[in-house]
């Protein structure tokens, strides 16, 4: 089983659990010669992680990332790039009430029932803390997106709630979004998220939302026919981080309201390049890129943790009320922008190494010019 491990030539595995001594990952296939900086993985952890404003959990994690191989002289050596995080603030006792009945809509009950035993502590493997690993390894895979293809990656939240941005995904940059405590780069549509999650946290509760990202920059060229498709890919990566329930890329599902001669993207040359005139298909068409932007949108769900009494069940099948304690996110949305961000770059990275493992020499130069 590879449940943990992603990626074809660009692969990482996580590690550890939120209540464990650490987690991390393992990166392995990152070319050799690529200058990595870990002051940059770290200002991505320092988005990623808990205890950042009055919006997020309130567990205090540095979050500090050590890197412990495959880097010499702050360049890559092309052997496996080990990256930890220590874990240094859990508080396991908040839990112990866990040992015996199974958290509404958590991944209690079905981890017991896959494997025959659980971490109840935080929730182990199933906690949002398992994206500190993903963060990191998706900090290595931007650097080398950056470095040998020019792609820029930008996320930031889009709808909290009822309360949606008014941004455009082509001029939406990475500076605007850390000016909001809600990662949003709409200033007046910030203002009314931050208000709401204060409320919904007050009262006990929490609310979901909506993250869009951007990569430009992205090779023409990346991405398979058919069952590869760079789509499916990306929606698989982004789906597998924790509290998502939905996927959209380019126009999404507002494109049922459009007639084919409306939806599509008409060729035009610019720059001697073939590029389209709008990009409703989102910079992919048939599953490869095509040069353009790449938008895509991810729904979160309610963080499932909530200050109010609970119907469950124990463990034995007896019928129990839960109400839970400790510190969690009353919206995951502020801090799921970077695991957004980091899992788009992990599966850019892993194609571009494949479009040049498929393509050899010929299409290096085009891989390299953008």
């Amino acid at each position: 089983m590879a449940g943990s491990t992603t990626g074809v030539l660009f692969r990482v595995t996580t590690f550890g659990e939120s209540h464990g001594p650490a987690v991390g990952c393992i990166v392995d296939g990152c070319p050799p010669g690529i200058p990595i900086s870990l002051e940059a993985i770290q200002a991505d952890m320092d988005r990623r992680r808990p205890g950042q404003s009055r919006l997020t959990t309130q567990r205090k994690e540095g979050d500090e990332v050590e890197i412990l191989s495959g880097l010499f002289e702050g360049v890559s050596t092309g052997t496996p790039i080990a990256l930890q995080v220590r874990n240094s603030d859990a508080r396991s006792r908040d839990y112990d009430e866990l040992k015996s009945l199974y958290r509404p809509s958590h991944a209690d009950y079905t981890y017991a029932a896959k494997y025959g035993i659980r971490d109840y502590r935080g929730g182990g493997r199933a906690s949002y803390r398992e994206t500190a690993g993903r963060v990191a390894a998706g900090g290595v895979a931007r650097q080398f997106l950056a470095f040998r293809h020019g792609v820029e990656i930008v996320g930031y939240v889009l709808q909290v709630g009822g309360i949606r941005a008014d941004v455009t995904s082509d001029r939406a940059n990475r500076a605007e979004v850390e000016e909001s405590l809600v990662r949003c780069p709409d200033p007046e549509a910030s203002e009314k998220m931050v208000a709401a999650i204060d409320g919904a946290r007050r009262d006990g509760d929490s609310l979901g939302g909506i993250v869009e990202v951007v990569a430009r920059g992205v090779p023409v060229g990346l991405g398979e026919p058919v069952f590869d498709k760079l789509t499916a890919e990306l929606a698989g990566a982004l789906m597998s981080i924790p509290a998502t329930r939905g996927f959209e890329i380019g126009s999404g599902f507002d494109s049922i309201m459009l007639r084919g001669s409306e939806h599509n993207d008409p060729f035009v040359m610019r720059g001697g390049q073939v590029r389209t005139e709008t990009n409703r298909s989102g910079g992919i068409q048939g599953g490869i890129s095509n040069g353009e932007e790449i938008v895509m949108r991810l729904a979160f769900k309610p963080t499932a943790t909530v200050m109010r009494p609970q119907q469950t069940v124990t463990t034995d099948g007896e019928a129990a009320t839960f109400t839970a304690k400790g510190r969690h996110d009353p919206c995951v949305l502020p801090r799921a922008v970077a695991a957004v961000e980091a899992m788009v770059a992990l599966v850019l990275a892993d194609h571009a190494l494949r479009q040049t493992a498929i393509c050899g020499a010929s299409v290096r130069g085009t891989l390299s010019s953008d």
